[in-house]
């Protein structure tokens, strides 16, 4: 596969001017071009524009510069880049237009143009354009006064995207430091973001899917070959091959992929989370039924919002919804359809996100036993799997043509904010209950409303960009990040009068189930002895001892400093996964001894548990551990 070059945050693409459309490959396979070659920004998971979304772009630029001329009819394309929220590179003609970025204070749309764009636009539009005179040299990123100013096109405000003519034809990018009605009276009227216009830039002929996909035929080609190699590799053996077929575009390429590698139809497994889109689940049993794929549904049921309150919001660094809702069932399915274990080919892609950046062909994940993973497009960009999807006439999920690039889960934390926007359009119901959902709990903690509405909430530490953004607005968010579990050290692991080491804590967390649940987690660490008429608990092993009472205080001794800590870690571990246990049954896959069972949380057979620590390195909420313990503060 051709490899893109990284230099900088920078990578290089490829267009053929004389068929205007993006080079996936080496050359152009309509023309034989080699292409003319242009810089995005990374990680360059270039997508196509395409049906709604070619539609709202359109849009856009009418509403700001009174014409869209220069992308009608035109092959566009989008790549992904940082941002508070969706934040795309518009491509066309083979340069990067502007920037198409979800404003979440304006709640919309806009667009941010570059110097190309301004060189296609300048000539065309009819609003947002300002002139001025009386200023030379290097104008980029200079401040321009309201006197310089010559004429104004159009009605705009402060903030918004402007076309900038200087005397004597040069234009460029700006943006506006006033509305329209102050600027010639302004100190700082506008500033100009570039002012270096390109002459003779190429202008591409009108193209569409139908050229992108005959001038990517042979790149094509060659990646499915490589794809259909590895899958036949990474599937010999006596074990069934399965896809996993999410309703989304990679995994339609995956299982046209493993089909045409196998020469048969492979089983299908569906993760019905319960939270899915009603036209995903449509697409996903039509598409089985239609096509005579044997199709398997883990159904996660209510699992989401039985949790929901006990874990908080799900976040894009704390999803613990992924656990309960896709791991927990997708486990017990393998388990009942597959005792023997699968091997299964999924869609997962490098460039899909930073956890996925590192996906080799074959993995195995630790919260789903008997499972082989094989990941055959880990290197395909978005625009390899659209058009190896438009190439062999492969029906889609319809979400794709309303403007969604992703499709998951409709309330993901992953979710954009134009996304969400997107799902209040179409499905208002869904988009009420969640919201109705967020401003409870923001209200609960006394939280601004913007918790909710800016999207806060899909992160449990916010990163820089959504700090510099509460700061902004000046928000007080500290309560949002409160789990509701909390560890106050009363004494670390130090030297006992009577010999030894001892340690002493209290662990705060709501209180979901009788104490009895806390001693059978025990048992997962040690021998216990246990007075349910006071709730006291005492855990021994080859460590040491551990109290555990029923107001949350533990106490642990031991001979050395290391075995305190120790025993003390696991046995605060096992009164967390007692209490905050979801009933996902993972941990009782992983015991090989058959001593967990689930009955409203997890209980332990002492007589067949030989304490190894498989479960908790299992559990979805020791995953997590540190994220739902609030403080672990000294006295």
């Amino acid at each position: 596969m051709t490899q893109v070059k990284i230099a900088h945050g920078k990578e290089t693409a490829r267009w053929c001017d004389g068929c205007g459309t993006l080079l996936l490959g080496k050359s152009c396979s309509r023309c034989r071009s080699r292409g003319r070659e242009f810089e995005i920004n990374s990680p360059g998971d270039i997508r196509p524009c395409f049906s709604e979304s070619k539609e709202i772009l359109s849009k856009i630029f009418r509403e700001t510069f009174g014409t869209s001329q220069p992308i009608d009819g035109k092959a566009v394309f989008f790549n992904k880049v940082a941002g508070e929220d969706r934040t795309d590179e518009i491509i066309a003609h083979g340069a990067v237009l502007g920037i198409l970025k979800f404003d979440m204070r304006l709640n919309k749309l806009i667009v941010e143009l570059r110097q190309p764009g301004a060189d296609f636009f300048a000539e065309r539009a009819t609003k947002n354009v300002v002139s001025f005179s009386g200023m030379s040299g290097h104008l980029k990123g200079k401040n321009v006064s309201g006197d310089k100013i010559t004429e104004i096109l159009g009605e705009f405000e402060e903030g918004e995207s402007l076309i900038v003519k200087r005397a004597g034809g040069k234009a460029g990018p700006g943006v506006a430091h006033t509305s329209f009605s102050e600027m010639k009276e302004a100190d700082r009227a506008f500033k100009i973001r570039d002012l270096n216009p390109e002459e003779n830039r190429p202008h591409s002929p009108n193209s569409g899917r139908t050229e992108f996909i005959e001038a990517n035929r042979e790149h094509i080609e060659e990646i499915t070959i490589i794809a259909m190699s590895e899958i036949q590799t990474s599937t010999r053996g006596n074990l069934p091959i399965t896809v996993s077929f999410s309703g989304g575009k990679d995994s339609l390429v995956a299982c046209s992929l493993t089909e045409k590698a196998l020469r048969k139809k492979p089983a299908l497994m569906f993760i019905n989370t319960g939270l899915e889109y009603p036209e995903t689940v449509n697409y996903v049993k039509d598409f089985a039924e239609k096509g005579g794929y044997e199709l398997h549904i883990a159904e996660a049921g209510n699992a989401f919002w039985e949790n929901v309150d006990s874990f908080g919001p799900p976040a894009k660094d704390f999803r613990w919804c992924c656990k309960v809702c896709k791991l927990g069932p997708i486990t017990e399915l393998i388990e009942n359809k597959f005792p023997e274990g699968t091997v299964t080919v999924e869609g997962n892609r490098a460039l899909e996100s930073f956890s996925r950046s590192r996906t080799m062909l074959m993995s195995k994940n630790p919260f789903v036993p008997n499972q082989i993973n094989v990941n055959p497009i880990r290197e395909w960009r978005s625009a390899d799997v659209w058009c190896y999807i438009w190439s062999n006439n492969l029906k889609y999920n319809p979400l794709y043509d309303r403007d969604f690039e992703r499709i998951g889960c409709y309330l993901c934390a992953s979710c954009l904010s134009s996304e969400w926007r997107n799902t209040e359009r179409l499905h208002p119901d869904l988009y009420k209950e969640w919201e109705n959902h967020l401003h409870k709990y923001a209200e609960d903690r006394g939280l601004p409303p913007e918790y909710a509405d800016m999207g806060f909430w899909r992160w449990k530490a916010l990163p820089p960009k959504m700090m510099l953004l509460a700061d902004r607005l000046n928000l007080h968010l500290a309560p949002a990040f409160s789990s509701g579990v909390s560890m106050k050290l009363l004494k670390g692991a130090s030297v006992c009068e009577a010999g030894g080491y001892s340690a002493e804590a209290v662990v705060t967390l709501p209180r979901t189930r009788d104490f009895s649940y806390v001693v059978d987690a025990l048992k997962t660490v040690g021998r216990v002895k246990y007075s349910p008429e006071f709730e006291i608990a005492v855990v021994s092993n080859r460590d040491g001892t551990a109290k555990v009472f029923g107001g949350g205080q533990v106490s642990v001794v031991s001979d050395t400093q290391k075995n305190t800590e120790r025993l003390f870690e696991r046995t605060v571990k096992a009164i967390v996964r007692a209490m905050m246990c979801t009933s996902c049954g993972i941990c009782v896959k992983a015991c090989n001894r058959n001593a967990i069972s689930i009955s409203g949380g997890m209980r332990v057979d002492s007589a067949k548990c030989t304490s190894c620590g498989a479960c908790e390195k299992s559990c979805m909420v020791i995953h997590y551990y540190d994220r739902l313990m609030d403080g672990k503060t000294d006295n």
